[in-house]
Order: structure tokens, then sequence, then C-alpha cells
């Protein structure tokens, strides 16, 4: 089993629509067997709360259904619980390294650094502030980066 968590700061936009793309490609190349998805936040501000629903609508346009996941806060388990912690943008990169045990630092990383379409861009944008065209980039980037980590994670169970 591969296990995959998204990070970003309060776990009602960024990740949990990773978290919702990624879950779709991983479900559409028969993979939902062996990776375990979830999302958190660096901060405790929506602990329990739905993502917001921009981030909702938008994904349900492109047949994600996020509505079921719920805000949560990262622990110190998940630093061991974890195959794969990425990281949002540089803000929660640093947090979750200084949260995280020195030993298991090698397992967060920033999750563009999966894309494959090189657009420049090495953070996914928090879209909380801005319109509905926000979270469609957010969106546009997340599924990208999952794509290239899907074939990342498949890349190394096969050899």
């Amino acid at each position: 089993m591969v296990s995959v968590l998204f990070v970003c700061l309060g776990n009602i936009c960024r990740s949990p629509s990773a978290e919702g793309a990624f879950r779709k490609i991983v479900e559409d190349r028969s993979c939902d067997d062996w990776i375990n998805i979830d999302s958190a936040g660096t901060h405790a501000y929506h602990i329990g709360s739905a993502p917001d629903k921009r981030a909702q609508q938008v994904a349900k346009k492109r047949g994600i259904n996020i509505a079921g996941l719920r805000g949560r806060q990262v622990v110190s388990a998940d630093f061991e619980k974890f195959d794969y912690i990425l990281a949002m943008d540089n803000e929660n990169y640093h947090n979750l390294l200084a949260m995280c045990p020195e030993h298991l630092h090698g397992g967060i990383s920033m999750f563009l650094s999966y894309t494959k379409n090189n657009s420049g861009i090495s953070e996914v944008p928090d879209p909380y502030y801005g319109g509905t065209d926000g979270f469609e980039q957010v969106l546009d980037l997340v599924e990208d980066a999952s794509s290239g980590l899907l074939d990342k994670i498949i890349t190394l169970k096969n050899n």
C-alpha cells in the first residue's frame, strides 16, 4: 500500500481539491486498491469543515466529488503513516519540515514538482480570497501534478 497526503494551510481549498483530483485519476487507472489518499492543513482554522463551496463547484464540473471531505490538521503520526506528503506552497512545505522528525524529511515535497506540463509555477496559489477563476487554476495545476505523481508511483512500484 502506498499512502499520499496533500497539505495546504486550512484544508478547505487546495488540498481537498488535490485529494479529489488525485483520487479520480487513481480510480480511473484502477490503482485505488493499493493507494491510500488523504488531505490535511498545517493550521487548525477549518477542522471539521467541508471544502469551500467554490472548490466543490469547480471540482463537480470536472466529475470530482469533494463534498464529503472534512478539514483536519496534520498530526505527528502523519509523518510515519504517509509515504508522500505533498505541500501546496513553500510556506506549508517549511511548516511541515518544522513539524516533522528530521529522519522523515525525505517524504515531504512540493506537489507541483510532479507536474508534467512544466508551467514554471512551483506553488499552488491559494484561491480563498479570489473568485472562481482561482479555483479553476488550482484544479488545472493539481490535475496535472496528480497525473505526474501517479506515473511516478506506478514506475517505482514496477521497478
